[in-house]
């Protein structure tokens, strides 16, 4: 049972006659919340006809919440002396708080030889008032004039202490005859009885009800009416419950829906001073509490108001957890993770834009990050991106300067260019990929992700292909194989970049490119580390597609420079080609378990794009390297060697692959390098101008 008001005393005004309407005296063991909420923590009955020990099985019981130290009793006057010395008896003095009800009151037997267990009772009495008619009535009452009372003359022989029968007096038992000459008020003393004005009024309720029962039943007429013979209790119920005049005390007497009349109580709190005791009065109950609390004395050292709680208040960001069967008994629940408190009791998620605040009261922004220039995952790339930038520059301006040289001629300068362009690409890449995604930065990573290296890779895949076609037709016969011009190879190029460029125009009109905020790649399990992340909507799986086509070219060349591994490295660039795709498959193949085995971590958007981003400037700082630079230290600090000593025609080229053939399975059996080098001396006599790529020459 849940008694709510805004304190235990006004739940004690509310149940005052309970136990003489029930007949049975009950004990509520309260939890007081002020001003949050009061509720019961053990409610005992205690029996009519208690056994031995029954008062300490009782306090046992109240003791199983220490906790909650107001008890509120509905007891008769023996049952709560008896209950006070059970208290006594298990060492409980200053432990319990007690409310009593109207049964206590200011009486006091209740306490008698218990005065210390009882400081600090609180207790309720009736408002009362004297009724002075009814003193000069009852003071003049005696055994001629009041002879209708049948239990009057028991009254006398009680008040005066006197027999009225001779045959009840015993000899020595100091009891006299009463000799109807006693008076009361004068012979013994007197007091009028508290609820005197209440009898009086509730007479006179039943005087209205009955009065106007009989005017609407029987208008006019004397007496009782057919309609009222027998009368109907429940109608008349009604009629009671209408009833509305002054009482003898001068106050409304009037009911409620439920039946109640209005409440007016005395509050008084049972204390003691010096030894001395006293029932002082401490405030009132009419229509609302009037409670002095400067008159209340509190037992213990302190002196402080005791409390009576069942569980402590939860802190800020916890949840309460009620009790089953204890309402204002509760375990308090930390609303962990990213749960905020939404209200006393519940606790839910916040939005996944959201994270909870430091008390786990509320919701606040999740802080969004984006891989910053200052970063040193952002320093480490862009520093490569621009050495490998002031390079490829540095080799295009050479290459222009000395266009027209043998070096640059017989590398054929067309392809260089495209291929000098691709890595230019692959560097500046590094710079997109940092920059602050918006829809236009995520659309051309899209684009120059992929397109860098498709063009370097294919590029080198024609070249590859063009030297593999030359040599294994010059193994069949002395014609030109088909499509080996510069303008021919720039239509392979280009054609094969293109697939890439198509490719990326459908996945513009499937799925339009656009920067997201991420909250679930840092989403740790700490709330105060998550972070949202800007980035393009590029998943992990379409970064590989976009640059699956790439792969391949690259794939397809080592395959051609796999195969071109035999031809003299003094007809072509085959090795050289090779040892870069060599390098370069190496390369990617660490990238990518680098940048799937980092898919979980909290660090993802550093390490992936770092990653990527140095992956592919060390594949276009391979090719420049291996295939560019050695050409450009010609150029520039042996120019010497950059002069022409003697065209070649293809009928030489034809002879120079057929022998390359017959001394490469030849030296299959051969120790390391006896082949090589025996291939090189026979072919000194039909070219002495033996440098890189010679098959290049103009007059292919």
């Amino acid at each position: 049972q849940i008694i709510a008001g805004p304190s235990v005393l006004m739940s004690c005004v509310n149940f005052t006659s309970f136990s003489h309407c029930v007949g049975q005296s009950i004990i509520l063991n309260f939890l007081l919340f002020p001003s949050r909420c009061s509720g019961v923590a053990q409610s005992v009955k205690i029996p009519r006809e208690p056994k031995a020990g029954e008062y300490d099985k009782i306090i046992r019981r109240l003791m199983e919440n220490p906790n909650a130290r107001v008890v509120i009793l509905f007891a008769n006057e023996d049952d709560i002396r008896r209950l006070l010395e059970a208290a006594k008896k298990a060492n409980q003095t200053g432990h319990f708080l007690w409310v009593g009800s109207d049964s206590w009151g200011s009486k006091i037997s209740p306490v008698l030889h218990q005065e210390v267990v009882a400081d600090g009772a609180v207790t309720i009495l009736p408002k009362r008032m004297s009724v002075r008619g009814f003193d000069r009535y009852f003071v003049s009452r005696t055994l001629d004039n009041n002879r209708r009372n049948i239990w009057f003359a028991e009254f006398w022989e009680d008040n005066f202490h006197c027999k009225l029968s001779r045959h009840a007096l015993r000899k020595g038992s100091g009891i006299k005859k009463c000799t109807n000459h006693e008076r009361i008020g004068k012979d013994s003393s007197y007091e009028q009885e508290g609820k005197v004005q209440f009898v009086i009024d509730a007479v006179y309720s039943m005087a209205h009800a009955l009065h106007n029962m009989h005017k609407q039943l029987c208008p006019g007429k004397v007496g009782l009416c057919s309609k009222m013979d027998p009368i109907n209790g429940t109608m008349l119920l009604k009629f009671i419950r209408n009833v509305n005049f002054t009482g003898i005390a001068g106050n409304p007497v009037l009911f409620n829906e439920n039946g109640d009349a209005p409440g007016r109580y005395d509050i008084y709190q049972y204390q003691m001073k010096n030894n001395t005791t006293e029932y002082k009065v401490i405030g009132q109950w009419t229509d609302q509490l009037h409670l002095n609390m400067q008159a209340m004395q509190w037992p213990g050292v302190s002196g402080q108001v005791p409390v009576s709680i069942c569980s402590q208040p939860c802190r800020p960001g916890e949840r309460k957890k009620i009790v089953k069967g204890i309402p204002c008994c509760w375990h308090c629940e930390r609303c962990d993770g990213y749960q905020y408190q939404a209200d006393r009791y519940t606790c839910k998620m916040c939005p996944f834009n959201l994270r909870p605040n430091e008390n786990h009261t509320g919701c606040r922004p999740i802080p969004i990050v984006k891989l910053e220039w200052s970063s040193p995952w952002a320093v480490i790339p862009v520093f490569i991106a621009i050495l490998g930038i002031l390079a490829t520059l540095f080799v295009v301006v050479t290459f222009i300067r000395y266009n027209d040289t043998p070096i640059v001629k017989a590398s054929g300068r067309e392809l260089s260019y495209v291929l000098l362009t691709g890595i230019f690409l692959c560097y500046a890449t590094t710079f997109l990929m940092i920059s602050t995604p918006d829809v236009g930065i995520c659309s051309l990573r899209r684009i120059f992700l992929g397109l860098g290296m498709s063009i370097s890779y294919a590029a080198l895949l024609t070249k590859t292909n063009r030297i593999y076609r030359i040599f294994e037709q010059g193994k069949k016969s002395v014609s030109a194989p088909r499509f080996i011009s510069p303008a021919s190879q720039l239509v392979i190029t280009f054609s094969l970049i293109s697939v890439q460029l198509i490719g990326v125009c459908i996945w513009f009109g499937v799925d339009p490119s656009q920067a997201i905020i991420d909250y679930e790649d840092q989403r740790t399990a700490n709330p105060e580390f998550s972070r949202g992340v800007l980035k393009c909507d590029i998943s992990d799986l379409s970064l590989i597609c976009l640059l699956g086509y790439s792969m391949l070219l690259m794939v397809t060349c080592t395959v051609y420079a796999i195969k071109t591994r035999g031809v003299p490295e003094t007809f072509n660039e085959a090795k050289p080609i090779g040892f870069t795709m060599y390098t370069t498959c190496i390369v990617w193949l660490a990238f990518i378990p680098i940048f799937f085995g980092t898919s979980q971590s909290t660090e993802k958007m550093y390490i992936q794009t770092t990653t990527l981003t140095i992956s592919v400037s060390l594949s276009a700082s391979v090719s420049l390297g291996m295939l560019y630079m050695p050409k450009v230290y010609i150029v520039l600090f042996h120019p010497e060697q950059n002069v022409p000593k003697r065209k070649r025609s293809l009928k030489a080229v034809v002879t120079a692959a057929t022998m390359s053939n017959k001394f490469t399975q030849k030296g299959s059996f051969r120790p390391n390098g006896e082949a090589k080098s025996e291939l090189c001396e026979s072919l000194e006599t039909q070219c002495e101008y033996c440098n890189s790529s010679c098959i290049f020459c103009d007059e292919m």
